[in-house]
């Protein structure tokens, strides 16, 4: 069975009890308010942005997890650091002349150092050569459009041709609306090239990090042979708001946390961001297809 031995692997992670929800605090960028504050948003605790590097991006108070750039957790993650990217080059155009899409993609990438959501490239886990895509929710909320699509499927390819394993950490609002239908069509892409990956008995592991919504849920996200998530990471395919408008009832407590997924059997793991390292690592190790498949 996929993920075998995996409980047994990992130490038990147990929600936090945390005020992250309240508005007032969601909507602020968190890193300004540990330069402006000196404390972590949530605990309220002592916390200086050196630290913070230091921890991964931790609050080494109340584990708090930061959103982090992609190529700050390729550098957390990656055997030194190294990795070889592959299709950089592709970059999203404006197939419906949606009013303003240019000049927000231009802005955009001027803003992150960016050219799209998703960097994808060949890299190394304790020396274990594999695929790895990682989304970006700092550039448009991490929307899946057309380039974030062909970037996703082209790892998922490049992984089924030189017969490694694919790693992808997921971040999303959903589909990028100003591509319409063109954005749509990437969760059949994605969801087709791995059944590419699974003909050739090749692990597909997805690790969910907050938040992971929409249409990226609705696809590769949830199709992962072993599906990790980070602490108290936002996971869903509509908002709780708009689930609570549609049904008219109030939500559990920590609906759509990672911690209740995991209970309700979504997600097969919680790991920390420091063990992810060593998580993934065995994961590779302990998948190694055989000749006849996994």
């Amino acid at each position: 069975m996929i993920g075998f031995g995996l409980g047994r692997f990992l130490k038990k992670i147990r929600p936090r009890e945390r005020g992250w929800d309240d508005p007032k605090i969601a909507g602020r960028d968190e890193r300004i308010f540990v330069e402006n504050k000196k404390s972590c948003p949530v605990c309220h605790k002592g916390l200086e942005e050196g630290e913070l590097e230091r921890t991964l991006y931790v609050c080494p108070s109340c584990k708090h997890h930061f959103r982090i750039t992609p190529w700050e957790r390729i550098r957390f993650t990656v055997d030194g650091g190294v990795f070889q990217e592959i299709a950089a080059k592709v970059e999203s155009v404006n197939p419906l002349n949606f009013p303003d899409y240019d000049a927000k993609l231009s802005e955009t990438k001027d803003k992150t150092g960016m050219t799209e959501a998703v960097v994808a490239g060949r890299c190394k886990i304790e020396n274990r050569e594999l695929v790895m895509a990682v989304m970006a929710f700092n550039f448009m909320g991490g929307s899946m459009g057309s380039v974030v699509g062909e970037k996703v499927t082209r790892a998922i390819l490049e992984g089924a041709r030189q017969e490694l394993p694919v790693v992808v950490f997921a971040t999303s609002g959903g589909a990028r609306m100003q591509e319409g239908i063109f954005s749509l069509m990437q969760m059949a892409k994605t969801s087709n090239a791995l059944a590419l990956l699974e003909e050739k008995g090749l692990p597909f592991f997805v690790v969910l990090t907050d938040p992971t919504y929409g249409g990226v849920t609705a696809s590769f996200a949830m199709l992962g042979d072993v599906t990790l998530a980070e602490p108290e990471a936002s996971i869903g395919f509509a908002g709780p708001r708009v689930i609570e408008g549609t049904i008219r009832q109030k939500l559990p407590e920590g609906f759509q946390r990672s911690e209740f997924l995991l209970q309700k059997g979504f997600i097969d793991a919680v790991v920390e961001r420091k063990d992810l390292r060593r998580t993934l690592s065995f994961l590779i190790e302990t998948h190694q297809p055989s000749e006849g498949g996994l």
